[in-house]
């Protein structure tokens, strides 16, 4: 069996002349050898296809896998991360990960958080700014936390996020509507424990493989997990994992969140409480960063007695299976 691995790579968009944040949430060098170490050794034939502009050339040449292990988030648009899943799906090769329906939901902060109150999971209560004339619309009560709607990595998230007057908050505003050209999530901020919970499986075999608290030692950016601390994460940050109650609470949010959300394979979901206690989801990544070393995903796995390998043959096994019954339910048809 082959399997592809479709990614964007940093260090190509760094060479291409694009900035260390706008190319924070691609991939490194270590992560994609890393991963394809990871699935040789499950005793698979790999092939690094590279981006959507190597993929496509691939399969207009009539180059077909087995399967796809689809890392890539994208470059423009809103929907950026479901350009190759949505490719794949032309072509009726399977693909680990989400969808792209979910993938187009839970990049829009707003949507995945209107999905997952509709389904009655506590989330922090927002609204969204798309113009500098929205923002004295804004009302709700201050302490305030202002983002993009639509990054990752903590783009475009540092200290100035937390906004405590209408006067900071159009300051903030006018900043990430100019920087972003997106519009701007703007919600209640949360004071409590912040957790991040990886979720497995699909819909009735979901379960989580652990979570783990984020703890701020550098107090420079205050308690924001905001690129510069998720860049420097092990100057600025430390991790203990998920043990007691509390934690158990995050968890439970985040599983609920997971299969409101549909999400497929693995994600990684954000939660933190509020000033009552509650935990609040705040947001979930169905593309988990998957540095072996440096992203939360495999720390919080590790914690958790689950190895680097062991992650990617879960990865693997879940969307092997679900390729699996829609073969057998007569979904999959023959590749041309």
């Amino acid at each position: 069996m082959i399997i592809g691995m479709t990614y964007d790579l940093r260090s190509d968009y760094l060479r291409e002349g694009f900035s260390p944040e706008e190319t924070a949430e691609f991939d490194s060098d270590r992560t994609i050898e890393a991963i394809d170490e990871a699935i040789r050794k499950l005793g698979f034939e790999t092939d690094r296809i590279g981006n959507i502009r190597a993929l496509t050339k691939r399969l207009a040449a009539g180059e077909r896998w087995d399967l796809v292990c689809n890392l890539c988030e994208g470059l423009y648009g809103t929907a950026r991360e479901s350009q190759v899943p949505a490719l794949l799906d032309a072509f009726r090769i399977p693909y680990t990960m989400s969808d792209p329906a979910v993938l187009a939901v839970t990049l829009r902060k707003d949507l995945a958080k209107l999905v997952v109150r509709n389904a009655g999971i506590p989330t922090a209560d927002f609204v969204v700014v798309n113009s500098v004339g929205e923002v004295s619309l804004v009302d709700l009560p201050f302490p305030l936390f202002a983002k993009p709607i639509g990054e990752g990595t903590g783009k475009g998230i540092d200290r100035t996020s937390r906004v405590e007057s209408a006067r900071e908050l159009s300051a903030r505003c006018t900043d990430l509507l100019s920087d972003f050209g997106q519009p701007v999530l703007v919600e209640t901020y949360l004071p409590g424990r912040e957790f991040t919970v990886g979720i497995a499986g699909s819909r009735g075999s979901a379960r989580v493989l652990g979570s783990m608290e984020v703890i701020f030692d550098s107090r420079d950016e205050g308690d924001i997990y905001g690129y510069l601390n998720k860049e420097q994460s092990e100057q600025r940050m430390s991790y203990r994992p998920g043990r007691d109650r509390t934690a158990r609470d995050a968890e439970d949010v985040a599983l609920r969140s997971y299969l409101a959300l549909g999400c497929l394979d693995v994600s990684r979901v954000d939660i933190r409480f509020d000033a009552d206690g509650r935990p609040c989801f705040m947001e979930v990544n169905p593309l988990p960063g998957l540095h072996p070393e440096h992203s939360d995903l495999p720390m919080l796995c590790a914690f958790n007695g689950i190895d680097f390998g062991s992650l990617i043959r879960i990865i693997i096994e879940e969307a092997l299976l679900r390729s699996a019954g829609r073969a057998a339910s007569g979904k999959e048809v023959t590749r041309e």
